[in-house]
């Protein structure tokens, strides 16, 4: 059985430790954590490592956030992985800080990633982890929030929110999306 785990982001150094990136974070923080290491590969950067005698792999697309369907799209096809084994981790400003959320399918709540995706899917049931990257921002200004590096608190706290992230990701793929959503939607 084989998996795609997609963390969305933008690539290029202005954008590294964006809020908008949490998603390329949280693959990194997995991919350290199953010593592995991303390379440069078709429309990502991709790595891939067996977990519990399934091949899961890691993709970070290199199309940029609003692109990120035609790269998704790819991977599922080329290494004929079906939907249902995709999850895409991204960015969420209606959860506050570090708080996780699980979803089989969805509305895009327009983030341009996830908007993108369905619309080259042609579906928006796929499964998603959405991670909070809490909505302190005033009125017009959810865009230089988004692209706006985290403070040093909150750097202080990634590694345990992208620790909880890499044990939810781990737990789709050994057990499944609902017992997945069943523990971590109610674990906050």
């Amino acid at each position: 059985m084989k998996f795609l785990i997609a963390g969305l982001g933008n690539i290029g150094p202005e954008y590294e430790l964006t809020r908008h990136n949490i998603g390329f974070l949280a693959l990194d923080f997995l991919a350290d954590h199953k010593k592995v290491e991303f390379r440069t590969s078709r429309l990502a950067f991709t790595a891939d490592f067996k977990h519990k005698g399934r091949t899961v792999h890691l993709v970070k697309p290199t199309t940029y956030m609003n692109l990120s369907g035609r790269a998704v799209r790819y991977w599922l096809d080329h290494l004929k992985i079906p939907v249902e084994n995709l999850m895409v981790l991204v960015d969420d400003i209606a959860l506050p800080f570090g708080r996780i959320r699980i979803r089989s399918k969805g509305s895009s709540a327009g983030h341009n990633g996830l908007t993108d995706i369905e619309g080259v899917l042609g579906t928006n049931a796929y499964p998603r982890l959405r991670i909070g990257i809490g909505d302190e921002f005033s009125r017009g200004k959810q865009v230089e929030y988004v692209l706006s590096r985290f403070n040093n608190k909150e750097m202080e706290e990634l590694p345990f929110i992208f620790n909880h992230t890499t044990e939810a990701v781990l737990s789709f793929i050994s057990t499944g999306l609902e017992r997945t959503m069943n523990f971590y939607n109610k674990k906050g």
